[in-house]
């Protein structure tokens, strides 16, 4: 089965657990809005990238050839697998209006920095101006499949990100359960201020730790998907009325992996999970095929 793939891990990670599967197009750290207003690779200074293929896929995006380069192998591919992973970070705007990804890459060569410097600025994930561009280049994307043949073979996968680790329960967000965390994060605080007492501090000082309570790693994972997952709505319900088929999970039907070969993330899931997201890839190529072969 030959895949291609326009977004990032949730996609790529998926493919790799599909033995039967060759991706033979990865774009990635590509914001759809760079198919409209790619900025061009002159003038920015990409030396400073550690690997071949972070230079490979930050060049794309500044190119905006991530859907020609999926639209080139068509007559091959079986199935396209899209996610909005990469659109998480927003994008840079040039004076000139073209635009550049702020994918990690971009941010750890110094790019996005230079780029601040010629008098860019960073349109950020959720706000109303993204979410328009964003809008007007998915539309572009899925023309440009349908253009192609390919928007039959099209599967976004749309997997919430997950609140808790593997073994965890999901977090509730009743009031009740949000209740019950702050009460944990003041005796956390609580504690932290009687030691500073017990090291001789002033009370002033030590109640400053009621304030800084820094949330365990569990609430933040917590924090960060509920407030992804929030931001994500629209644009997961836009991709949905756009695209032929969708795999859905929701927050609550995963977990992070900690052992996860790219650090645990709230996009970095369970080995289950992502047999469970095959498995409805395949159940869908499958009806595809059952519905092509009753339509012959």
């Amino acid at each position: 089965m030959k895949v291609a793939i326009f977004g990032s891990c949730v996609s790529r990670d998926t493919a790799e657990f599909m033995p039967e599967a060759e991706v033979v197009a990865y774009v990635a750290r590509h914001s759809v809005t760079s198919l409209k207003s790619p900025h061009g690779a002159a003038g920015i200074d990409l030396s400073e990238l550690t690997s071949a293929f972070q230079e490979r896929m930050v060049t794309n995006d500044l190119h905006g050839s991530g859907l020609e380069r999926i639209v080139h192998t068509a007559s091959d591919l079986e199935v396209v697998l899209l996610d909005l992973v990469d659109e998480r970070r927003g994008f840079w705007e040039f004076p000139d209006g073209t635009t550049m990804t702020n994918s990690i890459e971009v941010e750890s060569c110094g790019a996005a920095r230079e780029a601040r410097r010629n008098g860019a600025r960073l349109i950020e994930f959720g706000d109303e101006e993204h979410f328009g561009r964003w809008k007007s280049g998915f539309i572009q994307l899925v023309d440009g499949l349908k253009g192609a043949g390919l928007w039959e073979k099209t599967i976004l996968l749309d997997i919430e990100w997950a609140g808790a680790v593997d073994g965890a329960q999901h977090p509730q967000s009743d009031s009740l359960a949000k209740l019950g965390r702050s009460w944990r994060r003041l005796q956390r605080g609580s504690r932290e201020a009687s030691r500073r007492v017990t090291r001789g501090q002033g009370i002033a000082e030590a109640l400053t730790s009621l304030r800084d309570v820094r949330p365990t790693e569990a609430e933040e994972y917590a924090d960060r998907a509920v407030a992804a997952n929030a931001d994500y709505v629209r644009y997961r319900r836009f991709a949905q009325s756009m695209v032929k088929s969708t795999v859905t999970r929701a927050s609550s039907q995963v977990r992070i992996n900690r052992d996860h070969k790219w650090g645990p993330q709230p996009f970095h899931y369970r080995d289950e999970d992502y047999r469970s997201i095959v498995q409805s890839v395949r159940d869908l190529v499958e009806k595809r095929g059952t519905s092509s072969t009753h339509a012959e």
